[in-house]
């Protein structure tokens, strides 16, 4: 067996591991490379690999980082069999219609824009070609072995990352390789806690923070209530960036479960989204992947999907009218790294004036508007306008989807014995304080995963 790394090798988005073995070459991931233009752009050369020869490709997980890029990969010639967890499988035509939706919209713009003896800008892919891509997706339970080849067999485990997130178990060629995919924290919300995987031959495991820990979730949700009842008292709108799928269920669960104490009623919440009610009816397909507590939530009043001050809006009008709420409205809007979709506008609207709060609940990747924010930066460009930030700016690292270095450091010493690992899916700073950890306290030297490098099983 043969490991070759394509993406998420060295940063955080793009995750693409391609394996060779029995004779077969199994794709692991096929996402998008997200941060700046510069980096984006990279999602339109051609794959390092020939497409046509893949056999088949294996999904992690329904982020647009992990599966961003798969209609691309179907349009450079590959026609073989998806393999994804359940629920991955039902977000999956979600995430990527979106994509393709977006990808549409950014080419038709620039072509209206466009100057004479300049090129035409074509997107991506289209919604066409998500199509084709559907119909070669095959659904699978976690915990049920599956046959991809003769000598070649898969198993998804839960990794309480979002709904449908999977730890792989690969097995051929009489070896084992595990992928983490993105790890999920122990005793977060509605999702239950990440498998515990006992043996591997090669691991590879995520680092997106192994270089930090969250702090408690418990003073994390205390912090989001004082968040709250600060803008409130100063009159101002709540702006939180999070993307469809994991942040935004968490924090309408937080939202339900401290209704009273929050005085939640007396907000206007918009769910800016148009991918979210088609989201909230997946998670409403799963609850037997919810842990027990988000179960009895969900039974419970007001249920998390369904509060009474909660809005979905559907259209760009809708969108757009919330500009004209100048006060006691909390917008969740994509995409989680601001770096595009409708949070935009509202930043754009509401950066400059002080009474605004603006929370990141998720990971803000290098060459991100997100990540520029979080650093302090007091100016910044949207839609071409030098917009002003006075705006109070609040990370709440504790609802990260992500482990942190403790969380992954646990899920590693379940182990036995502490297998070979390269780390995958982090800057190098994270990689490299992860990597000092687990050598200090296992003996094991990771390998920090680069662009082409090759790994025997």
């Amino acid at each position: 067996m043969r490991v070759e790394f394509h993406g998420a090798a060295g940063e955080v988005t793009g995750s693409m591991h391609l394996v060779e073995a029995a004779g077969k070459r199994i794709l692991i991931d096929c996402g998008m490379v997200q941060g700046s233009p510069e980096a984006e752009a990279r999602n339109f050369a051609p794959f390092p690999f020939d497409a046509a020869g893949i056999d088949a490709l294996v999904l992690s997980h329904a982020h647009i980082d992990h599966v961003g890029r798969v209609p691309r990969l179907m349009l450079a010639g590959f026609d073989g069999p998806i393999h994804a967890q359940a629920a991955t499988a039902d977000l999956l035509p979600i995430m990527l219609l979106d994509a393709a939706s977006l990808q549409e919209n950014d080419a038709d713009r620039s072509n209206r824009k466009r100057k004479p003896g300049q090129p035409k800008a074509h997107p991506l892919y289209t919604r066409g070609d998500v199509r084709n891509v559907l119909q070669q997706v095959r659904p699978h339970p976690y915990d049920h072995r599956v046959t991809l080849f003769e000598g070649v067999e898969l198993v998804f485990r839960d990794a309480g990352h979002i709904l449908g997130s999977s730890i792989l178990e690969l097995w051929a060629d009489g070896r084992k390789l595990v992928f983490s995919g993105d790890l999920g924290m122990r005793n977060a919300p509605i999702l239950r806690d990440p498998a515990v995987v006992r043996t591997a031959d090669l691991l590879l495991m995520e680092s997106t923070y192994g270089n930090r820990n969250h702090r408690e979730r418990d003073a994390t949700v205390r912090e989001l209530g004082e968040i709250l009842d600060a803008a409130w008292r100063e009159s101002g709108n709540v702006l939180i960036p999070a993307f469809a799928v994991g942040r935004t269920q968490e924090l309408l669960y937080w939202f339900a479960r401290h209704w009273n104490d929050w005085d939640m009623s007396r907000w206007r919440i918009f769910l800016d989204s148009p991918m979210a009610s088609k989201v909230v009816q997946v998670y409403d397909h799963h609850h037997a992947l919810f842990d027990a507590e988000a179960r009895e939530v969900w039974r419970g009043t007001p249920n998390p999907f369904r509060l009474p001050n909660l809005r979905v809006t559907e259209t760009a009008e809708e969108s757009m009218a919330i500009n004209r709420i100048h006060g006691g409205a909390i917008v969740i809007a994509g995409n989680g790294m601001a770096s595009g979709g409708r949070i935009l506008h509202h930043m754009r609207q509401c950066l400059p004036k002080r009474q605004t709060r603006m929370v990141f609940v998720g990971y803000q990747a290098e060459g991100t508007l997100g990540r520029r924010l979080v650093d302090g930066a007091r100016w910044v460009r949207i839609h071409g306008h030098d917009v002003r930030v006075n705006a109070h700016r609040h990370t709440v690292g504790g609802l990260s989807a992500h482990a942190d270095q403790q969380a992954l450091l646990e899920w590693y010493a379940g182990f036995d014995p502490p297998p070979p690992l390269a780390l995958v899916h982090g800057e190098d700073l994270a990689r490299e304080a992860l990597a000092g950890e687990i050598h200090e306290r296992h003996g094991v030297q990771a390998v920090l995963a680069r662009p082409g490098m090759a790994l025997d099983v």
